[in-house]
């Protein structure tokens, strides 16, 4: 196990043990953890924000998912402080993580893609936020866009939703539209989910749930830890005092065909686990004939590759079905009865009814 202590740093300085266990008195402990696959770019750029975060109790750890480039030589001789572990091959997400985290004890866990940019006080506001109720499993700060921070970020926004049908947006994100931030979504509430580029969770919270599916390999797997969750009774919250910066697509860009792959499969399975049995077939159902329409919108675009991707996933979704029938829990609450779901379609009321900002929906 990596020491709580050791490496701690504040304002990008080290500082010694006994001021440190001083200091430690006071705030839980904290680990941020970033997993890293070829990524030196981003480390060069953002590693250097993360490391000024003002917070006493911290850990900073790399988690190197057998980088090919010079990523664990780059950060051995410029981040001496810098905790890094080393996977023995490149596991994904969801299974990069799990190897890692086995090796982190601090009771907060906060898992930041590569590709974020924080300012200092980043991290306080949301803790203090879980440590005010027992029942805050995981919590994300707003998301917003690194190229212009005056605009909310694709992959969490002001927090995640769904529809009744497993669609997936966000507060201040539906689909590629990208709202500003002016400041009307400010408020602390329950979600559905939470983004995996700035994930904190309890470390009690990560282990009860036995952490993330590695089937799932990558995207939409936080979603499905966040479902686990909530069915267990656990809360989900976006703390809007506390915002950092994602570029989005470091790893898997919206052009490949691959994370189309994944998104349509992923959404299959997790609907099938976390849904009481008779609402998952129905849903499940329902959603491949979805995905048949999207099938025929990318074949005439003449995009075969996204098409492709679709067959591949349902395949794959068959294939796995027994399988993924066996992690179901012991209860699954019908999707009505969570915070942070739609009633009806996300996909009618935006390419239907027009509504291109969360705050025009309705049925939420």
């Amino acid at each position: 196990m990596l020491p709580i202590g050791y490496g701690a740093i504040i304002d990008g300085k080290q500082i010694c043990n006994c001021s440190y266990l001083i200091l430690t008195l006071m705030e839980p402990s904290v680990a941020v953890v970033i997993l890293n696959w070829n990524g030196q770019s981003f480390l060069q750029r953002f590693l250097p924000s993360v490391v000024k975060t003002n917070y006493s109790n911290l850990q900073i750890i790399v988690a190197d998912n057998a980088s090919t480039d010079h990523s664990v030589s780059f950060l051995s001789e410029h981040y001496p402080n810098v905790q890094i572990i080393v996977n023995d091959k490149n596991y994904g997400f969801a299974e990069g993580y799990n190897q890692a985290l086995a090796k982190v004890e601090a009771d907060y866990l906060v898992l930041l893609n590569s590709d974020v940019e924080v300012p200092e006080n980043w991290i306080k506001p949301v803790i203090d936020l879980m440590q005010s109720d027992d029942s805050i499993a995981v919590a994300q700060p707003k998301i917003k866009l690194q190229r212009d921070k005056s605009r909310f970020e694709y992959a969490g926004a002001a927090g995640g939703f769904i529809d009744s049908y497993g669609f997936t947006f966000c507060r201040g994100r539906i689909f590629d539209h990208l709202e500003e931030d002016k400041n009307q979504y400010n408020t602390n509430i329950p979600i559905f989910w939470a983004s995996g580029a700035a994930f904190f969770i309890k470390s009690k919270a990560w282990k009860e749930i036995s952490g993330l599916d590695a089937d799932l390999f990558a995207h939409m797997e936080e979603i499905d830890l966040c479902w686990r969750l909530k069915n267990k009774g656990y809360k989900i919250i976006c703390c809007t005092s506390a915002e950092v910066y994602h570029v989005g697509g470091g790893t898997l860009n919206a052009s490949s065909p691959f994370k189309s792959y994944l998104n349509f499969r992923n959404n299959l399975i997790i609907m099938q686990k976390n849904l009481p049995f008779g609402e998952a077939i129905f849903k499940v159902f329902v959603r491949l004939w979805m995905d048949l329409a999207a099938w025929f919108q990318f074949a005439f675009k003449g995009q075969f590759g996204f098409a492709f991707s679709i067959n591949k996933a349902h395949y794959h979704f068959f294939k796995a079905f027994f399988k993924t029938a066996a992690k179901r829990g012991d209860y699954q609450l019908p999707l009505k009865q969570h915070q942070g779901v739609l009633s009806g379609s996300i996909v009618w009321q935006y390419f239907a009814g027009k509504k291109k900002l969360f705050s025009e929906l309705n049925n939420l």
